[in-house]
């Protein structure tokens, strides 16, 4: 039987019908403080815009995912469930919030950097491989 996920107690269900008012004490002291300064600095005009499309998105009113360069926005409960395109430098990297990604943010699912895969040296890379016949 599949374990069903809890946020602090709360359901996957539970979580979307959360208020922020409500969910605000079960965040880290980071989330907290930015969601709590929300209206001042957190909501830029680019966050707003951004809600708003969430909103029609959930609505149905959006047929394609949205795309973001707000990397810096919270997860909140309203997201749950939507299918979302992070920019990470270089292009849009998709996924799809769930709701163990509550609290955190966007960017974290959008990694900017590659892992790096060295092929095999060249000549000249070490002093030996001077003296390897080229072929």
């Amino acid at each position: 039987m599949a374990r069903e996920f809890k946020y602090k107690g709360y359901a996957g269900d539970q979580i979307q019908k959360l208020s922020i008012e409500t969910l605000m004490p079960l965040l880290n002291s980071r989330q907290r403080r930015s969601l709590d300064r929300r209206l001042s600095s957190y909501m830029t005009d680019e966050k707003r815009k951004f809600r708003e499309e969430l909103k029609l998105s959930r609505e149905g009113k959006l047929t394609s995912p949205l795309k973001t360069h707000l990397r810096d926005m919270i997860i909140l409960p309203d997201m749950i469930g939507l299918s979302v395109l992070v920019h990470n430098g270089k292009e849009f990297i998709p996924f799809t919030i769930r709701p163990e990604m509550v609290g955190h943010y966007l960017g974290e699912y959008s990694i900017t950097n590659k892992r790096v895969q060295h092929g095999s040296p060249g000549v000249g890379s070490s002093r030996s491989s001077l003296y390897v016949p080229l072929k």
